[in-house]
């Protein structure tokens, strides 16, 4: 009796469901972006972009919550579309690209808010100053990526920081302070 006791635990841990082990992801630069909108002088939207930066994601689906992102990339590889705007915002009056040219988000907390959708708190860090932002995300599909025949996942993300918090606040109010930030990004399971 006491030799199968031992046997009998051994079945019962070998019967046990496993516990999945969150899964380590790359983004794909190729289709990852970060666009930013803001209101110039009331007359229009103007637009920008990041894309073709890197990241990593530790996915775990079983407990989303417990998952993790950290994006980090060079300010210097924005996109404004009109040279001269996109040489104003590397100087001092913005960026201060030469001192500060390092954009980076890491994330510290992820409130699961629906099958799909969470809140993802984080730490933004543009010009030098790091600030906590919360991104409204969504996972949009998970799967074997029908060409790269691996494991896919695909997020879109949104949320509004003010250029004040960052001290890239030059022009404010008649430039919006309030910058509403769209992210969409696909990752593939790092090997």
């Amino acid at each position: 009796m006491i030799r199968l006791a031992p046997l009998s635990l051994i079945a019962a841990l070998a019967a046990a469901p496993a516990i999945a082990a969150p899964e380590a992801y790359v983004l794909d630069p190729s289709h990852s972006q970060i666009v930013f909108t803001y209101n110039h002088l009331g007359f229009s939207t103007t637009t920008g972009m990041f894309s073709g930066f890197e990241g990593a994601i530790s996915f775990d689906q079983a407990e989303p919550a417990k998952s993790s992102v950290t994006v980090e990339f060079p300010v210097t590889t924005m996109l404004t579309g009109w040279q001269e705007r996109f040489d104003h915002f590397m100087t001092a009056d913005f960026f201060n690209a030469a001192a500060n040219g390092t954009v980076k988000f890491v994330s510290t907390a992820i409130e699961v808010t629906g099958e799909t959708t969470a809140k993802i708190t984080g730490d933004l860090t543009m010009n030098g100053v790091t600030k906590p932002v919360v991104l409204d995300a969504k996972l949009n599909q998970k799967g074997d990526h029908p060409m790269a025949n691996k494991p896919w996942a695909g997020f879109d993300a949104t949320t509004t920081v003010l250029r004040s918090d960052f001290n890239l606040g030059m022009f404010a109010p008649y430039i919006s302070d309030e910058v509403k930030i769209d992210i969409s990004i696909e990752a593939m399971k790092a090997e």
